[in-house]
């Protein structure tokens, strides 16, 4: 049964790393309102992952690495790597939100894409991770958030 959360979450990621793709679709349609719903909704998606990865630390805890002793220090780099994309995602898309929020157009344009990327990025390293955790090896035991990724 705890296995299911972090299924939900990624699948969250997915979800709103395909509504940011049709927002920038959308842009480039010259569709703004259709754009604007879009991106809401990939932030919704993103909030509720974050939501759920929060909870589930809190509550439950992280799920360590259960693959070969030899694969894990590369998957230690890929795990930070994914962290530190996700965060500056997060801090970037948000931003990029603000601006458009804020009727500053310009500036939301030219970071709209760099945003996107990061996002994009994210979430693709965001499903190998689940796949490296709950898929390609057996689910490692769950721990508090430092010991599942520095072991």
């Amino acid at each position: 049964m705890t296995n299911i959360l972090p299924m939900i979450s990624t699948l969250c990621i997915i979800i709103s790393a395909i509504f940011v793709a049709l927002g920038l679709y959308f842009i480039k349609q010259g569709k703004r309102l259709s754009h604007q719903r879009t991106m809401i909704m990939g932030a919704v998606f993103a909030i509720l992952f974050l939501a759920i990865y929060i909870s589930r630390t809190i509550l439950i805890g992280n799920t360590s690495f259960g693959g070969p002793t030899a694969v894990e220090p590369y998957y230690t780099a890929f795990l930070v790597f994914h962290i530190c994309l996700a965060v500056t995602g997060l801090v970037f898309g948000g931003i990029t939100m603000r601006l458009a929020f804020k009727g500053r157009f310009m500036k939301h344009k030219k970071a709209g894409p760099w945003a996107a990327i990061i996002w994009f990025f994210s979430a693709a390293t965001g499903v190998v991770v689940y796949l490296t955790l709950y898929i390609f090896w057996e689910p490692g035991p769950t721990t508090n958030l430092l010991r599942a990724i520095f072991g």
